[in-house]
């Protein structure tokens, strides 16, 4: 038996299914994943060859910066299973790829 969230099991397995436990990355997050065919290798449940530890699918948008409370409104068949690591390093490069900001700052005269 898999482990599961203590919340939102309804939206969290249907993703997990679709995606069989494994993160769905396709280099979203800077990493070609070139190994295992162009897609993260990390399992749910299952220990990362390089630090030892578990890992803990998530189910969330396609784009990593959507913000909680939009992705939370999201139906199973919107997210996608995204390891933490991919999750957050495809965040860290969709922040430095995006259009800078014009809102004036708050020191901005």
């Amino acid at each position: 038996m898999r482990s599961q969230p203590l919340a939102a099991v309804d939206v969290w397995r249907p993703v997990m299914e679709v995606a069989g436990y494994r993160c769905q990355c396709t280099g979203q997050c800077g990493n070609p994943h070139v190994k295992t065919e162009g897609r993260c290798p990390h399992e749910h449940d299952h220990y990362t060859s390089k630090h030892g530890r578990h890992v803990r699918l998530m189910a969330a948008p396609p784009d990593p910066l959507a913000r909680d409370v939009a992705a939370a409104g999201l139906p199973a068949s919107e997210l996608r299973a995204w390891c933490p690591d991919c999750h957050g390093a495809a965040a860290r490069l969709a922040r430095k790829t995006a259009p800078a900001d014009n809102a004036p700052a708050l020191f901005d005269l």
